[in-house]
């Protein structure tokens, strides 16, 4: 098995990919989701409404690119996948926050 590895790792093939941006730009944009996930079970307070729509309409495009582009960058695709699902759980805590600030007032104050 590790001399299979280590031919896998030889080609040019696998070191051309792991050494492109096909590779790296998704792998370090795993960031974002990984913050937004992490926001997950902080207080809804501190939800930017704007900054939500912003990165929830950045993924859709990169989404639709991810699979767009020649080779596809499934990568890209799986990190935009996970990306819009934490922005829009992000986005209906915020909402749902707002509206429980409209309907109890006393808790604006606090």
């Amino acid at each position: 098995m590790a001399s299979r590895a280590k031919q896998f790792f030889a080609k040019k093939e696998t070191k051309d990919y792991f050494m492109s941006t096909h590779f790296w730009g998704p792998l370090c944009n795993w960031m974002i989701p990984i913050a937004a996930i992490s926001d997950t079970q902080k207080d809804p307070k501190f939800i930017s409404g704007k900054m939500t729509l912003a990165l929830t309409c950045y993924s859709m495009v990169f989404l639709r690119f991810s699979v767009k582009v020649v080779p596809r960058n499934m990568l890209l695709f799986a990190c935009h996948t996970v990306n819009l699902g934490a922005q829009l759980t992000q986005g209906y805590r915020f909402v749902r926050y707002q509206r429980s600030l409209k309907s109890h007032p006393v808790a604006q104050a606090l």
